[in-house]
């Protein structure tokens, strides 16, 4: 079976497959330092449980990336995926200058790849994220194995940002 005819498992990043808590404390309070926030990310620890299910998944799928990180960040996250021994595969980053909702950016996403590929699950920490994908028909597993914020939860909804 060629790459482009297995179905596709699709990976959120931020507390799914990295743990972003520690850079969480620049997202608090009324100064949110973004270039710090994202800087950072390159020592986001690994998420044992997400990692494993990417690990798994390249068994019967071809690994996705789909992160609410800017295009800015790319080079770095590229870097960390790679540096933690995860998968080679696609990775769709949002435009610097779009501060959409992460449930909007990501679901026009997975749509676009749904159009040419089976899409086996998506994996999202973010429960809007997952709340929309699945009343769009996708199947989702909720990433509930890492802490979240209220800034970053904030970041990701009202903010545009992550």
């Amino acid at each position: 079976m060629t790459d482009d005819a297995r179905p596709l498992a699709v990976f959120d990043l931020d507390g799914t497959l990295s743990d972003s808590g520690h850079r969480q404390h620049f997202l608090e309070g009324p100064r949110r330092d973004w270039s710090a926030f994202f800087a950072a990310a390159v020592d986001d620890p690994p998420l044992a449980e997400g990692i494993s299910l990417a690990m798994r998944s390249t068994e019967e799928c071809e690994v996705v990336y789909l992160t609410g990180r800017p295009e800015r960040c790319r080079r770095d996250t590229l870097d960390w995926i790679s540096g933690h021994g995860l998968p080679d595969g696609p990775l769709h980053m949002r435009r610097n200058d779009d501060r959409r909702p992460a449930r909007r950016t990501k679901l026009e996403v997975l749509e676009r790849l749904g159009r040419g590929r089976e899409i086996r699950m998506l994996v999202d920490d973010d429960e809007l994220v997952c709340d929309d994908a699945e009343a769009a028909g996708f199947t989702v597993v909720r990433a509930r194995w890492a802490d979240s914020s209220e800034a970053l939860k904030d970041a990701q909804e009202r903010q545009g940002r992550t």
